[in-house]
């Protein structure tokens, strides 16, 4: 019996003293098959190997550990539980943590395979970021995992350096495929990719290439991916909200205005992570802004006019957003398969309002946000949203801007827009 679960790492670099006691006079130690055969490495190994236990199972392993933990006062062995690396970055550290309490756990970590793969392709990871996309060693148990596969373009838009934390699922191939197949490899970015494979073993290996040379490789597990991108030519560092008009590709001043623009995005009170239809996106002015400012969001800008798609390609080019998907066609027979949205934004359609509003509201999106030049439409999404109980708020922006004419400033009025909110 014991009352201490001591959670060790190993795998990279000799155990230091107190864990060397630990587990010398430890009652069990419990490894996956793959840590016992990197805990034969171990000089301790030989002196232990009669107390390894063999579990594969997670739950099993927790279990295991439950049912031999004494919660009292009287001193006994420990019970060791190895770990790959730093038990605490993406490891049984936190689940250990979680079941047992931390006055019950004690970690002692090695040094993480973040830290050994940054170090051998030899650059710094301190402005890197990690992920993890380890679904677990089951594929009918995976675990839920914030990020996928499908979110590494728009977040290679945000950071220099990725680190990922693979399995035979995500693997590099997968990943390098999914980075080659989006359409952030057509942006003004230079990616590199190190797949930095079976760390600390004999035969581990560091192979640096392209996304598309990457893709078509095989590798050994564990491995790690770190993705690199060079600085984008020519674009800020940073990303502010306030695109003018003229930064953005439109013709015949067929865009939304700086003015209504704004308050149309603050009217959305987009989510971080999610998705966003923007119907009838025109030149792609809303979508444009909003990607940039929410690089985890997914936006998808539907447009029917040949011409304002190239416009709204022009720009997702160049101001590199890559969480964008372009849809061609008329809404909303062109919405079916689109994945259900958080918010949507209707800033024209083409006489087919009620259509649209009805298939949207019927996808029971909780906020609407729709924009009209006359009062008609205004009239036509208030009926909309009181048919299904939405609760409105209609705001009209007037602007009036300076032109100089005998060299005095006079202001001009643009046309009003009514902004239509419904929300439940």
């Amino acid at each position: 019996m014991s009352n201490k679960l001591y959670v060790i790492g190993i795998g990279y670099k000799p155990l230091d003293k107190r864990a060397q006691e630990i587990i010398l006079n430890s009652s069990v130690i419990l490894a996956s098959n793959r840590l016992s055969e990197v805990f034969k490495g171990y000089e301790e190994y030989e002196t232990v190997k009669d107390k390894i236990r063999i579990i594969n199972n997670v739950d099993e392993t927790i279990n295991f550990i439950h049912s031999s933990l004494q919660y009292s006062d009287t001193p006994s062995l420990p019970i060791v539980l190895l770990a790959s690396g730093d038990p605490t970055f993406f490891g049984i550290g936190r689940r250990a943590v979680r079941e047992f309490g931390k006055d019950m756990v004690e970690i002692i970590p090695d040094l993480s395979c973040i830290q050994l793969a940054f170090s051998r392709i030899k650059e710094s990871w301190d402005d890197a970021f990690l992920m993890s996309l380890h679904g677990g060693p089951h594929p009918e148990k995976r675990r839920r995992l914030p990020y996928e596969t499908d979110d590494i373009p728009s977040l290679l838009q945000r950071h220099n350096k990725i680190a990922i934390l693979t399995d035979k699922q995500n693997n590099p191939s997968e990943i390098a495929n999914v980075l080659f197949q989006s359409e952030i490899s057509n942006l003004k970015f230079e990616i590199v990719m190190h797949v930095c494979e079976k760390l600390g073993y004999p035969d581990e290996k560091i192979t640096e290439g392209m996304p598309e040379e990457i893709a078509s490789m095989t590798f050994g597990e564990p491995n790690i991916v770190i993705i690199q991108r060079s600085a984008v030519s020519g674009q800020p560092s940073t990303v502010h909200f306030g695109l003018r008009e003229d930064d953005i590709s439109h013709s015949r001043g067929l865009i939304t205005k700086d003015e209504v623009r704004s308050v149309t995005i603050h009217k959305l009170r987009l989510p971080q992570k999610g998705v966003f239809w923007d119907i009838g996106a025109g030149s792609g002015s809303v979508s444009i802004e909003t990607a940039r400012l929410y690089a985890d969001l997914k936006v998808f800008a539907v447009e029917k006019d040949a011409e304002q798609i190239n416009h709204i390609r022009e720009n997702k080019v160049r101001f590199n957003a890559a969480n964008i998907e372009i849809v061609k066609g008329e809404a909303p027979d062109v919405l079916n398969g689109l994945p259900l949205p958080d918010r949507v934004f209707i800033g024209g359609s083409g006489e087919r309002l009620k259509e649209i509003m009805d298939y949207v509201i019927k996808k029971l999106v909780s906020l609407i946000v729709v924009n009209a030049a006359t009062i008609e439409t205004m009239n036509d999404a208030v009926e909309c949203f009181e048919n299904h109980g939405y609760n409105i708020s209609i705001s009209e922006i007037s602007v009036s801007r300076a032109k100089t004419i005998g060299g005095k400033r006079h202001m001009s009025a643009l046309n009003p827009i009514f902004i239509i909110t419904g929300e439940k």
